[in-house]
């Protein structure tokens, strides 16, 4: 069974999250410190997270945190970034600047650097040089893993034995799972080449921006329009399938989102939930402590493909 990672998205996302300096990093430090005592393996940022102004917020935030933790503990903790593929980031050395600059960001603290996504579908002369960039990060001994976000299987293959000719592993990619967005392990290939080629699958999101924690009946609340919408177009048609994870939860003495996480790992996928506060950290390592049955895994994926509406799909997702 994985583990369970978590991810800083909306450290610094106002659009989003509503985030506000002043009201949300009190928690977010005491977050952090709770993760890394409940055991959770693996923080998720990216060089891109953090809205307008504060581009760059996530990662300059989990560098401070970091900083202030006893050494002892925060190397328990496995730091990951991505790099954004912008247009004017091009050729082998396109990262080097990026990269640096999340590294200080990050207080020196990072041990897997990954790309954010593919560029095949709409400059796939740009992709490969930035890979290769990375893997000289690698070779060089400036990171020591390496891994992607948002590639679905095709692409994994060619760019795992893209790596592979150069003696360099790819340790991991991360896309969009969860019984709202269930493809990569119900009607896609994704998973299983995971497992065969040894990449670890990650899965952010896997709690839906939130909408697999409302039980059945609630309406939920969230300060942001974006996720208001959102919540008013899935929540209705999710009915059926948080009425299922209700029960399992009951059963369990647990939580919808524990359900939601043990789901994505029934799978094989770590999944990587956003947290912004310390309760949100202690119903999320309660999921380490119990799995699901083989009867209650059938039960959600029947329940997850009844259900018609899903999570808008990434745009920068590959085949």
């Amino acid at each position: 069974m994985t583990g369970i990672g978590f991810g800083t998205w909306a450290w610094g996302n106002q659009l989003l999250w509503g985030y506000q300096p002043e009201r949300d990093d009190p928690d977010l430090a005491a977050t952090l410190r709770a993760a890394v005592q409940g055991g959770l393996s693996l923080v998720d940022t990216a060089d891109s997270y953090g809205t307008g102004r504060l581009n760059g917020r996530s990662e300059r935030l989990l560098g401070q945190f970091l900083r202030a933790m006893d050494p002892v503990q925060s190397q328990k903790l496995k730091v990951a970034t991505k790099l954004a593929p912008f247009p004017w980031r091009l050729g082998r050395g396109g990262f080097k600047r990026a990269f640096d600059a999340s590294k200080e960001r990050l207080g020196g603290r990072l041990d897997r650097i990954q790309l954010h996504w593919s560029t095949a579908r709409y400059a796939p002369w740009q992709e490969l040089p930035l890979l290769d960039g990375l893997g000289d990060l690698v070779e060089q001994g400036l990171v020591p893993e390496l891994g992607l976000s948002n590639v679905g299987p095709k692409r994994l293959r060619f760019l795992h034995e893209h790596l592979l000719n150069r003696g360099i592993s790819l340790k991991s990619v991360q896309v969009q799972l969860s019984l709202l967005a269930p493809e990569p392990v119900l009607h896609g290939e994704l998973a299983d080449v995971c497992r065969e080629l040894g990449v670890e699958l990650l899965a952010y999101s896997p709690l839906a921006l939130g909408i697999l924690a409302i039980p059945p009946g609630a309406q939920g609340t969230t300060a942001t329009m974006l996720r208001s919408r959102l919540f008013q177009r899935l929540l209705p048609a999710s009915e059926g399938l948080r009425a299922v994870m209700v029960e399992i939860a009951a059963s369990r003495s647990a939580s919808m989102a524990q359900v939601a996480l043990n789901w994505c790992r029934a799978h094989g996928a770590c999944p990587i939930p956003g947290l912004r506060r310390p309760a949100q950290v202690i119903d999320v390592t309660q999921a380490l402590q119990w799995s699901l049955s083989e009867t209650e895994r059938q039960a959600l994926d029947q329940a997850s493909q009844k259900t018609v509406a899903r999570m808008p799909a990434n745009p920068f997702q590959s085949a």
